[in-house]
């Protein structure tokens, strides 16, 4: 261990230059990331503002233990998984189906108009894609309802919005209507390394456009789709807050009430701000998808033989 302490030391007054860099980044990182994570003791603590952050009296796992036992906690905790595994395992092959199907396109003026087009919605806010659903499914006023009249006369057609059976349903294809376009450019700058020879011999081989797929530009985008899933899973359980209370009404509250909502319900917008059991809420929630990038890490890199984990 002395040794390391030495061969490090001896580095440092070799490449002080380089160190030197390194001053404001670690700064940074310690300052903004690392010292406000003292915080999260208020989850242990039975916080009191007056009395400060390490005034507070300590309680242990209480707060844990009043989430656990809560009615609320199977639902909430329900919902919120259903959400993630639904938006991810929806989202994540169609991306990279999209971003396959640009690459076979030739005409290099439609591949962009293409590429435009479906980059287009990411740039739109939560509350106006919100508010876009909305004025569309409204049956009253949208475009939802002026199409039922129009094909069964008058009345009114069932309320979509209020329905907790297609809120996941809309919060999903919703976040993919509006991200996949995004999530393709990664895969297409992976797509961008292929070699031109490789399709040129598999055609004089006599290979088709799908197979071309499958031998060539499949096995070029895995280590790629493996990183990005392994991203993906560590923000699996930071379901959008945003939208999701936007979305959210009494008659959809079963199906809409997640982590993050029930956190501001709960801990900050129910007159008695309970700050310390907000905290752990959020805290058990950021261990659950720890866990879950670990396992899915240590899964793709068992799958690749060693490649693919990011530690």
């Amino acid at each position: 261990m002395r040794g390391r302490f030495i061969t490090f030391g001896r580095k440092c007054r070799e490449r002080w230059q380089l160190f030197l860099f390194l001053i404001p980044a670690a700064a940074v990182v310690l300052i903004f990331d690392y010292w406000p994570m003292l915080g999260a003791q208020i989850a242990f603590r039975d916080y009191q503002p007056r009395a400060g952050i390490w005034n507070s009296p300590w309680v242990g796992f209480k707060h844990f233990i009043k989430f656990f036992h809560s009615y609320q906690f199977e639902r909430v905790l329900g919902n919120t998984l259903i959400l993630s595994f639904y938006s991810l395992a929806a989202s994540f092959p169609l991306s990279i189906l999209m971003a396959l199907a640009i690459n076979l396109v030739r005409r290099t003026g439609f591949k962009k108009f293409v590429q435009t087009v479906s980059y287009m919605p990411y740039f739109i806010s939560v509350v106006v894609l919100v508010g876009i659903l909305n004025q569309v499914l409204s049956p009253v006023v949208g475009i939802y309802g002026g199409v039922y009249r129009l094909f069964c006369g008058s009345g009114y057609p069932p309320d979509i919005l209020a329905n907790a059976g297609t809120f996941r349903h809309l919060y999903v294809w919703s976040g993919i209507w509006q991200s996949l376009g995004w999530n393709t450019i990664i895969y297409l700058a992976a797509l961008s390394s292929v070699d031109l020879e490789l399709h040129e011999a598999a055609q004089l081989d006599g290979a088709n456009r799908l197979k071309r797929v499958v031998y060539i530009d499949l096995p070029i985008l895995l280590p790629t789709a493996a990183i990005m899933l392994i991203l993906s899973v560590g923000s699996l359980m930071s379901v959008g807050f945003d939208k999701a209370y936007l979305m959210q009404n009494n008659a959809n509250l079963s199906a809409s009430e997640i982590i993050s909502t029930y956190i501001y319900k709960t801990g900050m917008n129910n007159g008695t701000a309970q700050f310390s059991y907000a905290t752990a809420i959020g805290l058990f929630n950021s261990a659950v998808n720890c866990c879950m990038l670990l396992v899915v890490n240590k899964l793709a890199d068992k799958v690749g033989d060693g490649g693919y984990g990011l530690f």
